[in-house]
């Protein structure tokens, strides 16, 4: 049977959908030559030095690969813990257990999946609602939280290069500035609501005008959330507490990097170490491959090469060390929290999951 347009009627290709991936198709098959160029490349340069690496790792010092480890379990509860304060600052009391247990789960889904962001996001998402937080502040907790650990990545950054004896003090406390802004901005915002539905009414009122829409569309769904957000109380010493975390987080995962350089024996500068973490992580979030693989060991071992100070061959065992801790460990305990503790499906799952992506539109 032909249908209007000439397909087969039942035949794949008549689908809209399958069309379009069928068109995509070439994308995967180019990302994957280059991821596989990547591969290619990294070994090639790395070759040389693989003999001399592996040497490293065989004389290598377990009680500091121990630190390593607990540094990076350290930085793992940092992040649940700013992840706790401000679901407490929106009204909902979860113990820290949950929310370590949720960061181990989405942070597994991130590193190991293709576009892991985006389903670690929508399942965090999912168990904050389920924990009784308003689509408002589970939306509101995500951000936040995003804005706050970034603040932090670029603060370590920013600290390493100064530590180099730039000068560039000046940029150091501006970035200590701009981290207690958005710290006290938030909180504000959150203690008068009213004060940001101003500031969304002059806006949507330009919106509408652009789209010619009535003058009062959408205001309906700025009251929703004025009174949604009346439930968040980021108050100053709740907002502290998140930015003390936040540091937490940061820092033991660089004391996690700088106990991986130890434990191969190296003696890293802290300043290349700073830049070598900041650069590993802002590359990492580029979503190319799964946990950032190639790029982000190419960008620490270089990192750690020209600016801590490491020879070629400490760095290449440092990295690993340090990746197999904070990825491959990482996703294994990440994965064996979700099968234990996540992996049954609840009856609000496909609710949540629909919700989630209509406010991602």
């Amino acid at each position: 049977m032909v249908t209007a347009d000439g397909d087969l009627a039942g035949d794949p290709a008549a689908h809209p959908v399958a069309r379009r991936e069928n068109r995509f198709r070439w994308v995967k098959w180019v990302l994957g030559a280059i991821l596989l160029a990547l591969l290619v490349g990294e070994g090639v340069y790395l070759w040389p030095r693989l003999h001399e690496s592996w040497r490293t790792l065989t004389e290598i010092h377990w009680g500091w690969v121990l630190l390593c480890v607990f540094a990076q379990a350290v930085s793992m509860s940092g992040f649940g813990r700013v992840q706790k304060q401000l679901l407490y600052a929106g009204g909902v009391d979860v113990s820290q257990g949950k929310s370590v247990s949720v960061v181990y789960g989405a942070t597994a889904m991130s590193l190991t999946l293709p576009a892991g962001q985006v389903f670690s996001t929508a399942f965090t998402y999912r168990q904050t609602r389920r924990w009784g937080a308003s689509p408002i502040v589970a939306s509101w907790q995500l951000v936040f939280s995003g804005v706050v650990a970034a603040a932090g990545l670029a603060l370590l950054g920013i600290a390493g290069a100064a530590l180099v004896g730039q000068g560039i003090g000046v940029k150091l406390i501006a970035t200590l500035v701009l981290l207690g802004a958005v710290l006290v901005a938030g909180s504000y915002l959150a203690r008068h609501p009213g004060t940001l539905e101003a500031m969304l009414r002059k806006v949507l009122a330009l919106v509408n005008r652009l789209r010619k829409k009535p003058a009062d569309h959408g205001i309906p769904k700025l009251a929703e959330i004025r009174a949604q957000l009346e439930s968040v109380d980021l108050g100053k010493r709740d907002g502290a507490l998140v930015g003390v975390w936040a540091l937490v987080h940061r820092f033991a995962d660089v004391a996690c990097l700088g106990a991986a350089c130890y434990a191969v024996g190296a003696d890293p500068k802290l300043s290349g170490l700073l830049i070598a973490f900041a650069a590993g992580k802002a590359v990492g979030s580029i979503p190319f491959a799964p946990g950032g693989i190639v790029y982000v060991d190419a960008t620490l071992i270089y990192g750690l090469t020209a600016g801590a100070g490491l020879p070629a061959a400490q760095a290449v065992a440092a990295a690993f060390v340090y990746r197999f801790v904070s990825f491959i460990l990482v996703a294994i305990v990440g994965w064996i929290v979700f099968a234990f503790l996540f992996r049954t499906k609840q009856a609000d799952d496909e609710e949540y999951e629909a919700e989630f992506k209509q406010r991602r539109i």
